[in-house]
């Protein structure tokens, strides 16, 4: 019993003295002055690391508590703040290359659980139906009670072919379960078409190192061979977000000057400010932004610098909220700091965490029937004996089988899109009158 005391207390000892002059030589703070370490906590620490390995029903090494410390350190700052150890190393380098093994999901922490921030498009994920706002409770035989993010990443990942079967909660329902196979997750993080004659629509998916000359490239090829465009739709629904430099090279395609955003933590390199260059793509072209709940980091970035600069218009619903920075700290034998080490505002100052992007015109996710006409109802046309219209030539034929629709037309099935459309149309509409009006005015001023 001496021996045991003694050997704790020289344990406790050789850990404090090492713990000072560890904090000693790296904790400073922004002025570079070594930070006070607090001894009495220390000792508390010491305290509990010996019973734990003294007295745990299995027996544990010193390199598996102490980093279990590290990571209780850092999950216990924020959702985002993690520790990440080898495999997991891997992983955080390959999200940012685009193509790895897996549902492609991106994932968050709520309540202790697993939150689906969203899924990446046209991945397993996606097509199994997987929702922005599900709760994953459990990832095969593992629940995901107050496990880490990157923790449940790593079990969703596999090798290609596999299977992997989550249990979802998701509200209004019962607890579900989706078995889903993996594949190799390569992603095309932008794409584009045209939605008809004069109106493009652009997609991103979620912004990597390649995101805006992608976007610029999709750009130019649709622009030469739609040469007249009217209104563009910027398409950020369900994007989790990505790299910071990403976003702010595909705000700078939308605007020629001013502040894009701004970040600012404790330390004075953490404080920066990212600003518009002269060169754009697509000038003065009407654009509307979609969002929602699943828009998150850089998807707000984007989102907010264009808001700020009236831009664009934003429409959908109020984005996730994640308007924190987080900084990759490589550690030694594979092994890094992910730490939130400041916010990002945009260009008015507005800070986006934990309250979102508003957008300018709320339009809920929805699906829209559209309703045959009424066969029995009349108008002036089919009256006997009416007077036929002055423009004959533009009349229209009275057709009753008209009014009846096929079974595609009935259903509108992405209504947000649809109504981003009719937004830009009605801009067109209103500036071409508008400038018919101004050039009448010009013509009735007589020379002197």
């Amino acid at each position: 019993m001496v021996f045991i005391v003694a050997r704790y207390k020289l344990l406790q000892s050789v850990l404090a003295a090492m713990l000072v002059w560890t904090s000693f030589c790296l904790a400073q703070d922004n002025t570079g002055t070594p930070l006070p370490l607090p001894l009495e906590e220390v000792r508390m620490f010491t305290e509990a690391f010996e019973r734990i390995r003294a007295s745990y029903v299995e027996e544990v090494d010193d390199k598996t508590l102490l980093e279990n410390a590290i990571r209780g350190m850092l999950s216990g700052l924020d959702p985002h703040s993690a520790y990440v150890v080898e495999n997991e190393f891997d992983a955080l380098q390959e999200t940012t290359t685009g193509e790895f093994g897996g549902l492609g999901i991106e994932v968050g922490r709520e309540d202790g659980y697993i939150k689906v921030i969203s899924p990446i498009d046209d991945t397993p994920a996606d097509r199994a139906g997987i929702k922005a706002g599900d709760l994953i409770v459990q990832i095969n035989d593992t629940p995901t009670r107050q496990i880490m993010p990157e923790e449940a990443a790593n079990l969703m990942r596999g090798e290609p072919g596999t299977s992997v079967t989550v249990t979802i909660s998701r509200e209004g329902r019962e607890l579900f379960d989706i078995t889903i196979t993996r594949e190799v997750i390569a992603i095309n993080s932008v794409r584009s078409r045209m939605l008809e004659p004069g109106y493009a629509y652009f997609r991103i998916s979620q912004f990597r190192a390649n995101t805006a000359q992608d976007l610029e490239d999709e750009y130019t090829n649709l622009s030469i061979e739609n040469p007249d465009l009217k209104g563009l739709v910027l398409d950020l629904r369900n994007n989790p977000g990505g790299l910071l430099q990403a976003s702010v090279g595909v705000v700078d395609a939308f605007i020629s000057d001013g502040r894009i955003v701004s970040t600012k933590g404790r330390l004075e390199g953490n404080d920066m400010e990212f600003m518009a260059t002269e060169q754009t793509i697509a000038g003065d072209i009407p654009l509307v932004v979609l969002i929602n709940n699943g828009s998150a980091s850089a998807s707000e970035i984007v989102a907010g610098a264009l808001q700020d600069h009236s831009r664009a218009i934003i429409m959908g619903t109020r984005s996730f909220g994640k308007g924190s920075v987080q900084s990759i700290m490589p550690l030694a034998e594979e092994r890094a700091i992910k730490l939130t080490t400041s916010l990002y505002f945009t260009p008015n100052g507005r800070s986006i965490q934990a309250q979102g992007i508003d957008p300018d015109i709320t339009v809920e996710n929805a699906f829209v029937t559209k309703l045959a006409s009424n066969v029995t109802q009349i108008n002036e046309s089919n009256l006997p004996n009416r007077l036929d219209n002055a423009n004959a030539d533009q009349q229209s034929e009275n057709n009753i089988a008209g009014g009846l629709i096929s079974a595609e037309e009935v259903l509108v099935t992405d209504y947000p899109l649809n109504e981003a459309l009719n937004v830009l149309k009605g801009i067109n509409a209103f500036s071409s009158k508008e400038s018919k009006i101004q050039t009448e005015s010009v013509a009735q001023i007589k020379p002197e």
